[in-house]
């Protein structure tokens, strides 16, 4: 098992930006692919953004390229998503997900998930 528990979400301005973290627990952090999802009322979850277990490298939903930025802190065992720019339909719960696979992570397939933030976009 690995526990995630996000934070960061609440109210923000459209333009304006939030970071949310995910916090591991345990210690073998380092060995998860982790990624972000989101969703929206009535709608599924998609995916965000990946990071590897490095955090070497990152991938990202086309939409959220250059917005939207995802690392990684092992020695914390923590996962960011930094979020600029943010819009109204950016709205939704935002999850983190774990998975020792990097394909895996980036799919509702994902091992572990934490329980959800939410990020609301006022205009």
């Amino acid at each position: 098992q690995v526990p995630l528990v996000e934070s960061g979400g609440g109210l923000v301005q459209a333009g304006g930006s939030l970071r949310l973290s995910c916090a591991a627990s345990g210690r073998t952090f380092s060995s998860y692919a982790m990624a972000w999802f989101r969703q929206a009322p009535g709608k599924e979850r998609e995916f965000v953004a990946s990071v590897t277990w490095s955090g070497g490298s990152t991938y990202y939903a086309d939409s959220l390229k250059g917005r939207f930025t995802i690392s990684r802190d092992n020695a914390k065992n923590t996962v960011y998503l930094q979020m600029d720019s943010l819009r109204p339909e950016n709205k939704a719960v935002y999850y983190c997900a774990a998975d020792s696979s990097l394909r895996s992570v980036a799919t509702t397939r994902a091992s572990y998930w934490g329980q959800g933030t939410q990020v609301t976009v006022s205009s």
